[in-house]
């Protein structure tokens, strides 16, 4: 299925270096470095799905819920969900609501990353970014976006049969230039393409799928596929 504009954060702006590449010295040395937080897209209203996308349940999970365990159990902490169209309650996330969210989801790319500014640059290094209408993506996939930026990946993305796709990770020196270009429901794809030997991909379509869930028909393919696999219930890191 191809993705709808406001279903992805980039496309087409894989380039730069290959993830073995980004692997380096600082990681074999073992040295302590920042953390890596989790950024969920939850604002959505689900205007062709009837209904706002963080409230809606696969195998009684509400997509809200398995973002958030998607992004703890691959390795990110804390995680900040963004809502705007409905109200969530998640426990064991950062809750931001944006109240931009009709305006598309650079709006809400703002928010979570200006709430993680505030954390010390010591505490959190970077962002993984994910979005909860793509429930069928691992938690293994988030811990190789990690692992790329522990070799020395500045931003590093997803990718599916070499395809970028989603989840995205965004070093924190960049969070300032993303946040200007963050505007509609572009997200971070005019970064991206603006730096595009920045982007390191990492090859994720052995470990799960990035379908959209943007239609009733959408969420009954991705339910039936969802139960072709156990139901998240990965431990937290």
């Amino acid at each position: 299925m191809q993705p709808g504009v406001a279903g992805i954060l980039l496309a087409g702006a894989a380039g730069g270096r290959s993830a073995g590449a980004a692997a380096g010295a600082v990681g074999s040395l073992g040295l302590m470095q920042p953390g890596v937080a989790g950024i969920l897209l939850a604002a959505g209203e689900g205007s062709r799905l009837g209904r706002p996308k963080a409230l809606v349940q696969i195998d009684g999970q509400r997509l809200a819920d398995r973002g958030l365990l998607l992004l703890r159990a691959g390795g990110a902490d804390p995680v900040v969900v963004v809502t705007g169209a409905a109200p969530v309650d998640v426990p064991g996330a950062l809750v931001v609501h944006n109240p931009a969210w009709p305006t598309g989801m650079g709006s809400s790319l703002a928010a979570g990353l200006s709430a993680l500014r505030s954390l010390p640059p010591g505490e959190c290094g970077a962002a993984v970014i994910a979005l909860a209408d793509q429930p069928l993506v691992s938690p293994e996939c988030v811990t190789r976006l990690i692992a790329a930026h522990r070799g020395g990946a500045g931003i590093a993305v997803a990718g599916y049969g070499g395809r970028p796709r989603n989840p995205v990770l965004i070093a924190r020196e960049h969070w300032a230039e993303v946040l200007t270009m963050a505007d509609g429901d572009a997200g971070a794809r005019p970064f991206l393409r603006a730096h595009p030997g920045l982007v390191t991909p990492v090859e994720c379509g052995d470990t799960g799928r990035p379908d959209d869930i943007d239609t009733p028909e959408d969420l009954a393919r991705v339910t039936e596929l969802a139960a072709q696999r156990a139901k998240p219930s990965w431990p937290l890191r």
